[in-house]
This record gives structure tokens, C-alpha cells and sequence, in this order.
């Protein structure tokens, strides 16, 4: 593989460090307000309820999203929600089939358009427009769009909306975000009279899923995607999500309390992690970490700070992650060390629902299914079948990447969901594109944030302009080599990191550890000789 050259940066904790700069677009002429009104009738007979009205600066009033509020979640890397811009309003009802339901919203700047256009994912079952996510991209300028995923979980989250309902699990699947997107473009077009110059698409979790999706099975629909931590295939992921409480009832001696979690983790980071990792409490490069359960078993006669054979087995399972016991094939891979405070929620002894629910409602369609009774050998695989394989992507991207789309894959190594999964999935999109005769490596980015959770969170830096990096990328600009992430408490900024695209990783000289001053550089994993590419 080529080396690619990087520059040496300075961290010295400026907000400025976050800053895109994309190419100057010309605005487009401002929309007369009456403009707006006029919109209700520009959509196609798919659509329903539709209205459309002007809202004022700083008057747009919403449902609270706690999860869109923290920082990690804010496209734009910004440690706090700015207020709305003025704004056409667009909301309706899209019904391509007869139990299609999917309520949509597009907003178009009233002053500032900046020529582009941005469609927004979902988190966990949708069910709910991710309005804050919304906010976030007009104040960028942009006209945005975003749905539902065709069903409404005001009366409760979770899967049950597919239970006997086709049509929405087909919305669900992806149908929503594509007619969303196209009419959007449609509204774009009529309310400033020319058509949005580039179109990006942004999400993570389910939605880092619904953008693998768009960039797949609907090649035309964005320029420019993010896709953050997407479990893929979904039939896959969610059975390794359940694989912890399956484990549990098999032996309930292996449990293990949320302190014992921790104290692995502390082992884990005092074994692998860097001194900057041991001061802000995350192993920087967990895939070179040889610490191993076992080393914390407890001698005879000791009981505490330790864990039993039992508990050792138990957490080797999990990091390996569920087999099919018929033929040995891993069935998805266990999450990196140092990512033990994610196992509590799945090793509780109770059932994790979001996951439970897909085979439960989506694949099998029985309320009674239980993840007690999961057949490793048939039920992973028949779940994917009997959904018609719409929740899995394969490493196929050729029709996006041959029309000159960007693809820029981002997770925590904190997360539940191992890296190692994506980098290799990344791989084989990259030696796919080759075979088919497309040189996709300035096309495809991946970038794992050390100690970040899922989507956000956790003690590493979780905060980055993801709105501006995939803006500078595919507006011309060179494919991004490395950006620099943050990490804010209470919308105070703490400490900033380097993050380097794989399969570089990040070294930082700090003059005292962990004291977000210093110099950081991206080198190869493991290279022992410490070269610095760019020093």
C-alpha cells in the first residue's frame, strides 16, 4: 500500500482546529416568502397532509432529543445547538404502498442557501424525525430532509410496528430515505429555482446502516456519505448484541457486576494503554493489545478484585463473539478490549429488546420468539433470508464510486461493535472496486476514534465536523487524510486528538500526559521504528 504523506499538527486546544473550508458556492436568490406556501402543491400524488409555512429566526420550537443533543452527535462538531435560521417548512406524508406511512420533513433556508442539499439517518428503530440533527444542518446553510422510517413510536420503541406490516418494514428497509431524497430535490428545485449542487448524506448506528444502504441500492441519490458504525448485516450484529444473555442462561455463574467490568477495563488500559490513554482512561490502539482475561483469575483463597473461571470464559466468549457451532464460522466479532463499560447493557441477564426485536418481529414474526431459544446454527442465517436480505450491504459500491461518490466510515473503538469488522469490510469494497477496474482509494475513508462509544461518548474525543469533512471532500477537495476530534464537558472544550484514517494510527507527544498540549502524528500500527509520516 502507498504511504501517504501527513502533516505533523499541533494541538493546541483551538476551536479553529475543527474548521472545513469548502469551495465558495454562489447563493442562490433569496425565495420570496410566498414561495414557501407555494410548495404544497409541488409534490408527486405519493404524497400526503402536506404543509408548508415560513418559521421565524429562533422560533422553531422542539421535542427534546437528548441523544441528538450530545456533542458527539452534532454533525458539525460543535459542543452546543445553534438556533434556527429562518426557514420554508415542509412537512408531509409519503404513502407509496397501502400501509405507508411515512412522515417527512424538508426545510429550505429563507437567506444563506449554500447550493447543497442533506439527508439525516435514524438511531435505533427510528420511529421519530431526528429534528436537532435537522437544526444542526440548516444553520450550516443547507436544505435539509429527514423522515420517520415510515412508522411512528410515540406508543412505544422498538420493532412491533413490523409485525404483520409489510409495507412499512419495506419503508423501514430503506424505500423511506430514497423517496425522501427525491422529494427533496424536487422541493430544493422549485424553492430556489435551481437544483442543489452537491447532496450529502449523514448518519449513524441504524442510520450509518441506512447510508450504506443509499450509497448501495440507490447510487444516484448523494454525492458525498457518512456512515457511522453501521451493523451490518443487521441479522448478524443483533444476534452478537444477544449473544451475552444467551451465554448467561446457559451458566448463570458467569455473570459479572458492573464493577467487575471496570475493573477489567482499568486492567486492560494499565496492560495496553499509552500514557496519554492511561491519563484520560482509553487503550489507544486496542487491536495491539495482548492483555487477556485471565490474567485476572483469582488465586486460591482470593476472591476479590479478580474473576473466576468461570467469569474468564465467559468474557473470551464474548470478545470472540457468537459462532455458528455446525461449521465454526464466527458469526460477527466481539467488541476490542477496553471497551468493557458497553458490556453491562448486554450482560445484564436481561433481554436487550432492540436487538431481540428484529427477529422477534422483522425476520420471524412470532411476538413469542425469544433470544433464549436462538438456534446459532439456522436462526442468524434465516433471519437475514426471511427479511430478503434488505439489512445487509455488501462490499459492492461500484455504481457510487463509478459516478465520483465519497464514502467516509467513522466508530468508536469503544463501541460494542468491533472495528476490526469494518476495517474489513472496507477492504473488500476497495479490493471489489479494483476488480471491477475502479481505483476507489482516494473514494473511501474509515476513521476509528480511540475511546469513543457508540456514535458518541465514552473518554476519548467523540466531537468532529462531519458535515465539513465530507463537504471539502466532495466538493473537489483531496480525500482527508486525518481530522482533529474533541472531547467537551458542559459545552466547555476539554482536550483535542489527531484521528487518522486506517490504517494509520495516531501518536501524540504531549509535554504532560493527557494535558491536550503538544504535537500529534499519524504512523503505520506497530511500526516499531516510530516513523512519523510528514515529520
Amino acid at each position: 500500500m502507498t504511504r501517504r504523506r501527513f502533516a505533523k499538527l499541533a494541538l493546541s486546544a483551538a476551536p479553529a482546529l475543527l474548521a472545513f473550508v469548502a469551495p465558495g458556492v454562489a447563493h442562490a436568490a433569496e425565495p420570496a416568502q410566498a414561495s414557501c406556501a407555494a410548495l404544497a402543491k409541488a409534490l408527486t400524488a405519493q404524497s400526503a397532509e402536506v404543509q408548508a409555512r415560513m418559521v421565524a429566526p429562533g422560533k422553531l420550537d422542539l421535542p427534546n432529543s437528548d441523544w441528538e443533543s450530545a456533542p458527539g452527535m452534532n454533525i458539525a462538531g460543535q459542543a452546543t445547538q445553534a438556533a434556527n435560521p429562518g426557514f420554508c417548512r415542509v412537512s408531509f406524508v409519503l404513502k407509496p404502498a397501502a400501509g405507508s406511512a411515512i412522515r417527512t420533513e424538508v426545510w429550505l433556508p429563507a437567506k444563506g442557501w449554500n447550493g447543497k442539499f442533506l439527508g439525516l439517518g435514524n438511531f435505533g428503530w427510528g420511529g421519530s424525525i431526528p429534528y436537532g440533527t435537522m437544526q444542526t444542518g440548516l444553520a450550516q446553510g443547507y436544505a435539509v430532509a429527514a423522515n420517520d422510517t415510515g412508522h411512528d413510536d410515540s406508543m412505544g420503541h422498538g420493532g412491533r410496528f413490523a409485525l404483520g406490516q409489510p409495507d412499512k418494514l419495506d419503508d423501514y428497509a430503506g424505500r423511506a430515505n430514497h423517496l425522501m431524497t427525491e422529494q427533496a430535490k424536487l422541493l430544493v428545485q422549485r424553492f430556489f429555482g435551481r437544483a442543489a449542487s452537491h447532496s450529502y448524506f449523514i448518519g449513524c448506528s441504524l442510520g450509518g446502516l441506512q447510508a450504506l444502504i443509499e450509497a448501495q441500492r440507490y447510487p444516484e441519490d448523494y454525492d458525498g456519505i457518512v456512515a457511522g458504525a453501521p451493523p451490518n448485516p443487521l441479522a448478524n450484529f443483533n444476534a452478537a448484541q444477544m449473544w451475552p444473555q444467551w451465554l448467561l442462561a446457559q451458566d448463570p455463574k458467569r455473570y459479572i457486576p458492573p464493577e467487575g467490568y471496570a475493573m477489567v477495563t482499568r486492567a486492560a488500559i494499565e496492560a495496553c494503554a499509552g500514557p496519554v490513554g492511561k491519563a484520560q482512561g482509553y487503550i489507544e490502539n486496542p487491536a495491539a493489545c495482548g492483555f487477556r482475561p485471565r490474567q485476572l483469575l483469582c488465586k486460591p483463597g482470593v476472591t476479590a478484585d479478580c474473576l473466576t473461571q468461570a467469569q474468564v470464559d465467559f468474557l473470551d466468549l464474548i470478545y470472540r463473539g457468537p459462532v455458528d457451532p455446525a461449521s465454526g464460522r464466527l458469526i460477527f466479532p466481539g467488541p476490542a478490549l477496553g471497551s468493557e463499560s458497553q458490556l453491562a447493557m448486554f450482560a445484564s441477564g436481561k433481554e436487550f429488546t432492540n436487538a431481540a426485536d428484529f427477529f422477534r418481529y422483522a425476520a420471524f414474526q412470532s411476538a413469542e420468539w425469544s433470544p433464549l431459544k436462538m438456534d446459532w446454527s439456522e436462526d442468524v442465517a434465516a433471519a437475514g433470508a426471511a427479511t430478503g436480505g434488505r439489512f445487509e450491504v455488501k462490499p459492492d459500491l461500484d455504481a457510487f464510486l463509478r459516478r465520483g461518490g465519497k464514502l467516509l466510515l467513522y466508530i468508536g473503538w469503544n463501541d460494542y461493535h468491533h472495528p476490526g469488522e469494518l476495517m474489513g469490510w472496507h477492504d473488500a469494497v476497495l479490493a471489489n472496486a479494483k476488480a471491477g477496474g475502479i481505483d476507489a482509494g482516494s473514494a473511501v475513508r474509515l476513521f476509528a476514534l480511540p475511546g469513543m462509544d457508540h456514535c458518541q461518548g465514552g473518554p476519548g474525543c467523540d466531537t468532529f465536523d462531519k458535515l465539513g469533512v465530507i463537504d471539502a471532500w466532495a466538493s473537489g477537495g483531496a480525500a482527508p487524510d486525518f481530522f482533529v476530534a474533541s472531547k467537551y464537558a458542559d459545552g466547555r472544550l476539554l482536550r483535542q486528538q489527531l484521528i487518522c484514517a486506517y490504517p494509520h494510527i495516531a501518536v501524540a507527544s504531549f509535554g504532560k500526559p493527557g494535558d491536550g498540549t503538544g504535537s500529534s502524528s499519524c504512523v503505520f500500527p506497530g511500526d516499531a521504528r516510530s516513523e512519523r509520516l510528514g515529520s
